[in-house]
């Protein structure tokens, strides 16, 4: 809804007739007329919408949107995605400054492993890894998830006492049957990452779950995991997991895959911890930035083909699971549901800046390549030739929504 105060308010500020302001879609449930603009709350609580005059039409009298200059026009379409950005940035601050950031912190190195044999240590700071920048231990995390390591030689850089440097080694690696996730080492089995493509992954499992079962054989904590994966190997033979997810337990069946398990030989830390007026600034900006990079790789992965459009969630996926996130974070007290929900706020809010950047007919992104053109031959293309393409893009939208929340359903 926020992006929608953006074209709002600088359509105001460039002198553009807005006729109607609204929150929400459907029938009016309050109204009211001031200054020429009718402000409207409507039924059903899903986005919004900004009309204004000659936006759509082939109309040029005073106050339209077509009479404004190009760069005014501009503005106000750029002001939607700017504005979720913004406000990303805004719930960042708030959650950055309540429970601190997540610094790439190594937490322990394996005794003998290569890493440790080219100087790591426990209490570095990595500051780069494979070439990709790293602000925080969720950078170093995303890119385990996205590409995981390969059996190759490792680059990194990490910073002690002040100053950076460099090392590489070659990561250990071997091959076995795998079902491609990690959990907690000591406690509560609880399951930390599921690795893209596995066979968890198939079988639904997410992060935050907790291992309570293998084969009707009940486990209280990561160490009976451990010595019952030692006393029976996995092999590639189909194995039954109790998962606990929400205080119920499901059964499921997996079936473990032959994968180049890679050791980076160091674990790294992805909890938070406080930081100074300083600090929130720039992390604040750091988790704007980490979310919208995120979203723009996993964009890159699906027209490349790594994820597929089964892979996406509409509306009613992201709801499932932030009622999950809910469930999780109710036991924690209301400050953490509060911390959990401006969390997905920050995803939800970058994620739609970013997408509605994107160049398609329909979206913001799409109207600003028409406005660039015609910034640069200073002449308007044809009004109907634009507005049918903008129809074709919309009427496509419309099918890949109905798509992904049918595959919603069917997952639910």
């Amino acid at each position: 809804m926020y992006f929608i105060l953006g074209h709002f308010l600088l359509a105001k500020r460039n002198g553009i007739a807005v006729t109607e302001f609204s929150l929400g879609m459907g029938p009016r449930l309050l109204s009211t007329e001031k200054g020429g603009t009718r402000y409207s709350l409507k039924l059903f609580p899903i986005g919004g919408s900004c009309m204004m005059v000659g936006e759509d039409e082939d109309d040029d009298s005073e106050g339209s949107f077509n009479n404004a200059s190009v760069w005014a026009r501009i503005s106000v379409v750029a002001a939607g995605p700017i504005f979720n950005f913004i406000l990303a940035f805004v719930f960042a601050m708030i959650i950055t400054s309540v429970v601190g950031y997540d610094p790439a912190r190594v937490l322990q190195v394996t005794e003998g492993s290569p890493a440790a044999q080219a100087g790591l240590k426990e209490g570095d700071i990595i500051k780069e890894f494979q070439g990709r920048h790293i602000s925080i231990g969720r950078d170093l995390d995303s890119y385990m998830t996205l590409h995981g390591l390969k059996d190759e030689e490792i680059s990194l850089t990490y910073e002690r006492d002040g100053k950076k440097h460099d090392i590489q080694f070659q990561a250990n690696s071997e091959s076995r049957y795998m079902l491609g996730f990690t959990y907690l080492s000591e406690g509560i089995p609880e399951i930390t990452q599921v690795m893209l493509n596995s066979a968890m992954t198939k079988a639904g499992v997410m992060p935050g779950d907790i291992i309570r079962e293998i084969n009707g054989t009940a486990v209280a904590d990561s160490q009976e995991i451990q010595a019952y994966l030692q006393e029976h190997p996995l092999d590639g033979t189909e194995i039954t997991l109790g998962i606990e997810r929400d205080g119920k337990v499901e059964t499921i069946s997996a079936i473990p895959q032959m994968t180049k398990h890679v050791d980076s030989g160091f674990i790294y830390n992805i909890y938070r911890e406080k930081t100074n007026f300083l600090g929130v600034m720039k992390y604040s900006a750091v988790e704007v930035r980490y979310w919208v990079s995120t979203t723009v790789e996993s964009l890159m992965m699906l027209i490349k083909g790594q994820f597929s459009v089964n892979d996406l969630s509409g509306p009613v996926g992201i709801i499932d699971v932030i009622g999950d996130s809910y469930e999780e974070a109710k036991s924690e007290g209301a400050m953490m549901v509060w911390m959990q929900m401006l969390y997905w706020a920050i995803l939800l809010s970058a994620n739609l800046g970013v997408m509605n950047l994107l160049p398609i007919p329909a979206l913001d992104g799409g109207r600003l390549v028409f406005l660039l053109i015609e910034s640069v031959r200073k002449k308007r293309l044809n009004p109907n030739v634009e507005g049918m393409i903008h129809f074709a893009g919309f009427v496509l939208l419309m099918m890949l929504m109905v798509f992904v929340m049918f595959n919603d359903f069917r997952r639910l």
